[in-house]
């Protein structure tokens, strides 16, 4: 079920330190408390949690603060201390975030696959004010080819695609943008079983060419399957982390049912 891989682990390339958020319409709750974690280059991390753990609310306040209120703490992508104050800031900054919601918040679903791809880098394709039309298309298509999108052309309206290619469309806008830190929230959420594969052999060849990968799931075969280190969180704090040599679903879940955060949880 899950691709084997070379796992070469490098310098530390993202680290979040004493992260704390408040509920967005209710500042007197925190809904995530004195948060520690990092991800290596070439590391594939895994945080695991119940149902309203805040594994979302944790990722989604850090690319951007696109959740959340009250939020403190720092990031540190490749040693320096990184703005991600909004989200333009954290993709400058070197995070990407696969949101969980592909229809609803990941994918124009009646636009092309083209423009889809282009979004999160368009930046990148802007010549004297306008976008380079002739080079999306070459981009588009190289990543249509890269990444198995089974569709004729990037013409397609991504609303006609299976989920799995939806995905594979989402990964690829996200790649387009260059980032040091992937953090994918339920990457095979709601998508059939060859394409699962198809997508963790894209996660292991990212951590192939040095990227950091945080995936948050809730399957626990899943995390156990793909990666390196799993933090586990319950009620807002991190209570934990096992590197994969240690990582049982009964280990896991006997952290994530733990009610108060282990001090100062790092790698």
């Amino acid at each position: 079920r899950y691709p084997d891989r070379d796992v070469e682990i490098g310098d530390e390339v993202l680290r979040i330190e004493d992260w704390n958020v408040s509920h967005p319409t209710d500042a007197t709750r925190t809904v995530i408390h004195q948060a520690n974690l990092n991800v290596r280059a070439g590391e594939v991390v895994g945080i695991a949690g119940l149902m309203g753990a805040g594994r979302t609310e944790l990722a989604m306040s850090v690319f951007g603060k696109s959740f959340g209120s009250r939020i403190s703490g720092t990031v540190y992508i490749n040693g320096k201390k990184a703005d991600t104050s909004t989200v333009p800031n954290a993709i400058r900054s070197g995070l990407a975030y696969v949101t969980e919601d592909r229809k609803g918040a990941g994918l124009n679903l009646i636009d092309t696959i083209k423009r889809n791809i282009s979004l999160a880098g368009m930046r990148k394709l802007v010549k004297g004010g306008f976008v380079d039309g002739d080079e999306e298309y070459l981009v588009a298509n190289r990543y249509r080819k890269s990444m198995n999108i089974k569709a004729p052309s990037v013409d397609v309206v991504v609303g006609k695609l299976s989920g799995g290619n939806q995905q594979k469309v989402v990964l690829s806008q996200w790649l387009f943008s260059d980032p040091e830190v992937l953090i994918l929230d339920e990457p095979t959420r709601g998508i059939d079983v060859g394409a699962k594969y198809e997508i963790y052999t894209i996660i292991n060849a990212l951590a192939a060419q040095g990227k950091g990968v945080l995936v948050i799931s809730s399957e626990l075969p899943e995390l156990l399957g793909i990666c390196d280190r799993i933090y586990t969180l319950s009620e807002g704090h991190i209570t934990g982390q096992l590197p994969i040599e240690e990582a049982t679903p009964e280990a896991l879940m006997v952290l994530m049912t733990k009610e108060k955060e282990a001090d100062h949880v790092s790698a």
